[in-house]
């Protein structure tokens, strides 16, 4: 079994920028792609980013490109999602995934955290 620890969510001014990380226990890390969501209200969830057991292969949705940035540091069993320029509209739970399978992570992931909640007032 896989856990998934989400830390890091806060509020911040838009503008502003937060860190979240996510703690993974279990199994060996590194062959676990990563990946973060997020759910404002009302809305469906959606995928941020993703990231290969590796580190090797990166994927963002393309609205965030630029502003977001995936990485992970194995040796600590942490993925860690860096939100710059952070916008009202960035408001949302956001929750860390992981699978063993690439392909699987953005729509069918098996294993998820509780999220952390992020609020960006304007």
């Amino acid at each position: 079994q896989v856990q998934l620890v989400e830390s890091g969510g806060g509020l911040v001014q838009a503008g502003g920028s937060l860190k979240l990380s996510c703690a993974v226990s279990g199994r060996t890390f590194s062959i676990y792609a990563l990946g973060w969501f997020r759910q404002a209200p009302g809305k469906e969830r959606e995928f941020v980013a993703g990231i290969t057991g590796s580190g090797n292969t990166i994927s963002y949705v393309d609205s965030l490109k630029g502003r977001f940035t995936i990485s992970r540091d194995n040796a600590k069993n942490t993925g860690y999602l860096q939100m710059n320029n952070l916008k009202p509209e960035d408001t949302a739970v956001y929750y860390c995934a992981a699978d063993a399978v690439w392909l699987r992570l953005r729509d069918r992931a098996n294993y998820w955290g509780q999220g952390t909640q992020v609020i960006v007032s304007s």
